[in-house]
């Protein structure tokens, strides 16, 4: 029995398939009519129809990878006894700051040189009580000492020239005094003759032209008075505005002299106050200027307290605020009595005054722990205080999930702070726990896990 069929192959020619005694014979097939009108298809190879599918996977893997390897780069690692953990807590929030206080002279006078020059004496040593007014150092300026004589002669010699004038005028004065007094003598005599001679001429026992010629003289005398006396308070008017102002300046000469003896006396240096004498830094022939600071006198019986804040309670200190401080196991108090506002190296400069009673046998330079209070207690959410503050200034924390294996980057706010505590205004709830360790290592990451 011979099967006859067609199969396609890959030229498309139709072939005939027959089979004698189990041999596949193949015989070529005549195409029938409109046959050649249908074009077979070839099969795609299997590397083609699986390339799409094998793309999208690859680019799936890809993205997946990228996922993870970021989120494995928000995460740090690092073993829990590495960190610290503080927890929130709420409770009365005491607002006070920790300083170290110092013990300074409560008043420092210091030696100035008024005048430049060698140092030729000095009368006491470092660490000397002194009295108010005692010559401790003595210098020398031999310029100086030279213009001062000078100045002085020729300030006597202006002295002596007004002192001249002077007496100049009051020889004016003198005269004018003379002259009216002769004019008077000469007009009570003129007065006395012409009523004498009046009755004579009366009795006809003188000539009429003596008793006018007195008249004439007589008159002549009262208008030489008249004038006399007008010159002379002319004169005098002159006089007592040069008299003044001949005073005004023999005054400023006399104080040129005493300014420039003061400028010799100012080669003397003197204790400024009573205390004791601290910080000299002078040695026989050494040359020091005008204005140059030899040494300081210091109170030895009355202190203060000086302390360095950090500027970041610059704002918050103000005069008269309590500080409380122990000596020897009792308690004392004082109060911020000076703020100098210039900050340097992140602090600023307080100065404090001692509260009766007055701690005794305390010394300059001696140090104190003191609590300045800044406000009254008050209930508050209290987180530790932590290095973690000086990274984020407070404004993130790392939080501790609820299983203990990790911590999440939390935004908060955080307000007052003492020593001890840090005041949560916003954030975090008591309970939670936070990584209050320094967070120097975990600036670039979003969150902690625990190894």
């Amino acid at each position: 029995m011979i099967a006859l069929g067609r199969e396609r192959r890959s030229d498309t020619t139709p072939i005939s398939r027959s089979t004698i005694a189990g041999a596949d014979i193949v015989h070529p097939v005549e195409p029938l009519p409109g046959a050649a009108m249908d074009t077979p298809l070839a099969r795609l190879p299997t590397w083609r129809r699986f390339a799409p599918f094998t793309v999208i996977g690859l680019f799936g893997l890809a993205v997946a990878t990228w996922l993870l390897a970021g989120a494995s780069r928000n995460v740090y690692r690092v073993p829990m006894n590495r960190l610290t953990i503080g927890e929130v807590t709420k409770g009365p929030f005491e607002d006070f700051i920790a300083v170290r206080g110092t013990a300074a002279p409560l008043a420092t006078r210091y030696l100035t040189a008024d005048q430049g020059g060698t140092v030729k004496v000095v009368l006491v040593e470092d660490g000397t009580t002194v009295k108010v007014g005692q010559p401790l150092i003595i210098l020398a300026n031999a310029a100086l000492e030279l213009q001062v004589s000078t100045r002085e002669a020729d300030t006597a010699a202006q002295i002596n020239a007004l002192e001249n004038t002077k007496l100049q005028l009051e020889e004016t004065r003198f005269k004018y005094q003379h002259d009216l007094l002769d004019i008077d003598h000469q007009i009570s005599t003129l007065t006395g003759d012409l009523a004498r001679d009046k009755i004579l001429l009366d009795g006809n026992a003188i000539a009429p032209s003596i008793y006018q010629k007195e008249q004439e003289e007589n008159s002549y005398q009262l208008k030489l008075r008249e004038a006399t006396v007008a010159s002379r308070d002319a004169e005098q008017a002159v006089r007592t505005n040069q008299l003044r102002q001949l005073d005004e300046t023999l005054a400023r000469l006399k104080a040129s002299i005493s300014t420039a003896n003061a400028s010799l006396d100012a080669l003397t240096i003197r204790a400024p106050s009573d205390g004791r004498l601290t910080a000299l830094d002078v040695e026989v022939g050494q040359s020091k200027t005008q204005g140059a600071v030899l040494g300081q006198v210091d109170s030895f019986d009355r202190f203060k307290l000086t302390a360095q804040v950090d500027e970041f309670y610059l704002s918050r200190i103000i005069l008269g605020q309590t500080a409380l401080f122990s000596v020897d196991g009792l308690n004392y108090k004082a109060r911020v009595s000076k703020l100098y506002p210039q900050v340097a190296n992140g602090t600023f400069r307080v100065d404090l005054n001692f509260e009766s009673p007055i701690p005794q046998g305390i010394h300059t330079g001696q140090a104190f722990d003191i609590r300045v209070v800044l406000g009254g207690p008050a209930t508050a959410v209290m987180l530790p205080v932590g290095p973690f503050f000086q990274e984020t200034g407070g404004s993130w924390v790392f939080v501790l999930t609820p299983d203990g294996r990790s911590a999440t980057r939390r935004t908060v706010r955080l307000g007052r702070r003492n020593p001890e505590r840090v005041e949560v205004l916003e954030g975090l709830e008591p309970g939670e726990k936070v990584v209050i360790s320094s967070y120097e290592a975990l600036q670039k990451f979003e969150r902690v896990r625990f190894n």
